[in-house]
């Protein structure tokens, strides 16, 4: 009979993932360390996965959580300590080891990269490019976008005519300012996030076409940050270097 597991879910700063691979490490319980790229097929990572977990102890949800990440994976498992850890940037290359290994991790979190942030919200919208956690260039702004209407009939037709073209301006506006903090860095930005409303950004990316230049550098994960602004790319690149962490117990 297997073991029932419950998964706790949190986030770890960058500074928090070395302190605790630092105390993993230095633990006495015997664990099997797993790197999986992003996209890695399912196949495969079952048969990987069962050369550190016997068949019937993997949970439900890890293939699930796996298969989602746009960042890849890294599993340390043992019988004290189960974890998934879900990196800030792309694992490079597939690893097993049956120990404890957290360098390849540590050279992600130490490396020094370029990284292009952009938040859109209606409204406000914040662009920052940095190298590491430092800020080298930013503009922030604003721009009129009106709420939806609440109301029926033509009059709301007509509003939310209005309020499309508000929003096409709108984005417009921001690419421009985009291109102006981005196009130096075409070639040396390592990564691009973005971080604001979902279905907004997904309007906003449709729109501006000079962002497809950097679809291969793009991590496909929204960042939650509620303010467009300077505070909101302080938060924003917190957030970026951060490690979404899965533990189970049982």
């Amino acid at each position: 009979m297997s073991m029932i597991l419950t998964a706790n879910r949190y986030k770890l700063s960058k500074t928090s993932t070395l302190k605790f691979l630092d105390e993993v490490e230095k633990s006495l319980h015997p664990v099997n360390t797993l790197y999986l790229p992003p996209g890695s097929p399912k196949n495969n990572v079952t048969g990987l996965l069962e050369t550190i977990i016997e068949a019937e102890g993997i949970p439900d949800k890890l293939h699930e959580y796996i298969q989602d990440s746009p960042t890849g994976s890294i599993i340390i498992w043992g019988a004290q300590d189960r974890y998934l850890i879900l990196p800030p940037f792309p694992v490079q290359k597939e690893e097993v080891f049956h120990s404890f290994e957290g360098r390849p991790l540590i050279a992600l979190l130490e490396a020094d990269i370029t990284i292009g942030l952009v938040l859109v919200r209606l409204g406000h919208y914040g662009i920052g490019v940095f190298r590491g956690e430092g800020l080298l260039s930013s503009k922030v702004g604003s721009g009129l976008v009106h709420s939806r209407h609440r109301q029926g009939g033509s009059s709301s037709h007509r509003f939310e005519r209005h309020r499309y073209k508000q929003m096409e301006t709108y984005f417009t506006q921001v690419g421009v300012h985009i291109r102006e903090q981005l196009e130096p860095y075409l070639k040396s930005l390592n990564y691009l996030i973005y971080g604001g409303q979902r279905e907004t950004l997904l309007g906003f990316r449709k729109q501006i076409e000079f962002l497809h230049a950097f679809d291969e550098r793009t991590i496909e994960l929204i960042l939650n940050i509620r303010e467009a602004n300077r505070d909101g790319l302080e938060k924003a690149i917190r957030e970026a270097w951060s490690c979404r962490v899965v533990r189970w117990e049982g």
